[in-house]
C-alpha cells in the first residue's frame, strides 16, 4: 500500500483527455496545492464526435466540452486556455507561455499528443486539403460540405471510416482511399475487418484502394491521382492518415524522445519532477523494450489517471485488456485486447460476426458489432484469465455464461 507524496504545484501542459483526467484525479485523491491546465485550445473538450458528429445540430464547443470554467474553478484547478506554451525548462518545471507569462510547478505533466499527418505528395497544400485533428479543423470541414458536395478521404481507418460514414450520411459524394484492401485488420481480425470496410460501398460510397500519388488543381476543383489509375475530383480533400507526436517542447528541454516522450511504468519521463501521458507518451519498460505508442481514448484517460497516482507516489491502478470502439453507418463497434498474432481465430456468425481469439486456452481478443455486452463480458474473462473452450465461443450465450460460472465460483471461494 503506498501513500501520497507532496507533489506540489502541478502544471499540465494539454488540455485533452489525458491532461484533464490527470487534473481531475489529482483532486479526486486529495491533492490540495495548485492545479494548472495549459493549452492552446479555447477550452478542455473530447475529440471523438469531430469525425462522428460532426454534422449534429448540437455541434458546437460548450457540446463537446469536458467542464465548464465554473466547474474547474470550483475544483481547484486553474486554467491557462488559448495559449500555446513556447518553451518548457525541466530543471526548474517552469513552463513559457506565448503571451510571455512563466507558468512555475514542482511537478509537470506532458499530455502534449500530437497533430494529424500531413501528405507529402504534390498538392498536399492546397488550400482544399484538410486534416481533422481539433474543433476549428471540425467547422471548416462542415462549413465546406453541402449535399452532393464532392469530398476525397485519404486514409480508411477509424477516423477516416467515421468520417466518411458521418460525411455521406450528410449528404456528400463521398470517396475513401486507402492503400490497405482491408484496413484495420490487426486491431479487429481480418473477417470482420472485411465486413466493416464493404459497409462503405454498399452505402453508396465509393472504395479505392490505391496509394494517393498527387493532388492537382485547375484552380476551382481539385483532383486526386492514385496510383490505381483512378482520378478523383473533389472540392474537398481530407487526409486521415494517423497523428505525429508532439516531442518538440520534450525533446528541446532535454528529455529523451523515440517516436514518443519516453516514459517509465509510472509515467515517469528521463526528468524526476516530469511525466508523461496521452497519445505522446512511449512506453520504455523495464526491460528497456520500447512499446507502440497508445491512441484511443479509453488509453488516454487510464493513462491521464494512473499518472497522476504516479505524481503523488501511489500505487497504479490495475489496468485490463485495451479497448476501443468505433461507430459509422449506424453500428457500434467495440474490441478488447489482442486480434492479431498466435492463437485461435473463432467467428460467431450473425448479421454481424463477432470475433475471438483463443490462445492457450485463454481468451485474448474480442470485437464485436452492436453488442457491447459480449465485449463487456469477454473482457473480464481476458483480465480474469478464466479457461475457455474455442470452439464454445460460437455459442451467442457462451461468454456471458462462462463469465456468470466464474463469478459465482469465486463468490463460493471467497
Amino acid at each position: 500500500m503506498s501513500f501520497p507524496r507532496d507533489a506540489g504545484r502541478v502544471v499540465i501542459v494539454g488540455a485533452g483527455l489525458a491532461g484533464f483526467s490527470a487534473a481531475q484525479t489529482l483532486r479526486s485523491l486529495g491533492h490540495e496545492a495548485p492545479v494548472t491546465l495549459v493549452d492552446a485550445e479555447p477550452t478542455a473538450y473530447d475529440r471523438p464526435p469531430l469525425s462522428k458528429r460532426l454534422f449534429a445540430n448540437d455541434f458546437s464547443l460548450e457540446d463537446l466540452a469536458f467542464s465548464s470554467p465554473e466547474k474547474l474553478s470550483q475544483a481547484g484547478i486553474e486554467t491557462r486556455f488559448g495559449q500555446a506554451v513556447e518553451a518548457i525548462d525541466a530543471a526548474s518545471v517552469t513552463v513559457t507561455l506565448e503571451n510571455g507569462e512563466v507558468v512555475e510547478g514542482d511537478t509537470l505533466l506532458l499530455a502534449i499528443g500530437g497533430r494529424a499527418r500531413s501528405l507529402t505528395v504534390s498538392g498536399a497544400d492546397l488550400p482544399g486539403v484538410r486534416t481533422l485533428r481539433t474543433f476549428d479543423d471540425a467547422a471548416a470541414i462542415r462549413a465546406h460540405v453541402r449535399s452532393g458536395t464532392r469530398v476525397a478521404v485519404i486514409g480508411a481507418g477509424l477516423i477516416g471510416a467515421e468520417l466518411a460514414s458521418a460525411l455521406h450520411l450528410h449528404g456528400a459524394d463521398v470517396t475513401l482511399i486507402d492503400p490497405a484492401e482491408t484496413p484495420l485488420q490487426p486491431v479487429v481480425g481480418s473477417l470482420l475487418a472485411s465486413h466493416l470496410h464493404a459497409m462503405h460501398s454498399l452505402r453508396g460510397i465509393r472504395v479505392v484502394t490505391g496509394l494517393t500519388e498527387r493532388i492537382e488543381t485547375d484552380g476551382e476543383a481539385m483532383t486526386v491521382v492514385v496510383d490505381d489509375g483512378s482520378v478523383i475530383p473533389a472540392e474537398l480533400v481530407v487526409v486521415g492518415v494517423g497523428l505525429v507526436p508532439n516531442i518538440e517542447l520534450a525533446a528541446a528541454a532535454g528529455l529523451e524522445t523515440d517516436g514518443g516522450i519516453l516514459v517509465d511504468e509510472h509515467y515517469r519521463t528521463s526528468v524526476p519532477s516530469v511525466f508523461a501521458a496521452g497519445d505522446v507518451a512511449r512506453l520504455r519498460d523495464s526491460r528497456g523494450v520500447l512499446h507502440r505508442r497508445e491512441e484511443h481514448w479509453e488509453a488516454a484517460q487510464l493513462s491521464g489517471q494512473h499518472a497522476a497516482h504516479a505524481m503523488l507516489g501511489m500505487d497504479l491502478p490495475v489496468r485490463g485488456a485495451s479497448w476501443f470502439w468505433s461507430d459509422r453507418h449506424g453500428i457500434h463497434l467495440e474490441a478488447s485486447g489482442r486480434l492479431h498474432g498466435d492463437g485461435e481465430f473463432v467467428v460467431r456468425p450473425g448479421v454481424h460476426p463477432a470475433v475471438f481469439l483463443v490462445d492457450e486456452g485463454l481468451l485474448v481478443g474480442v470485437a464485436a458489432v452492436d453488442d457491447n455486452n459480449t465485449v463487456r463480458a469477454a473482457r473480464r474473462i481476458i483480465d480474469q484469465r478464466i479457461p475457455v473452450v474455442a470452439s464454445d465461443l460460437a455459442d451467442p450465450s457462451f461468454v456471458l455464461r462462462s463469465l456468470l460460472r466464474a463469478e459465482r465460483a469465486k463468490t463460493r471461494n471467497a
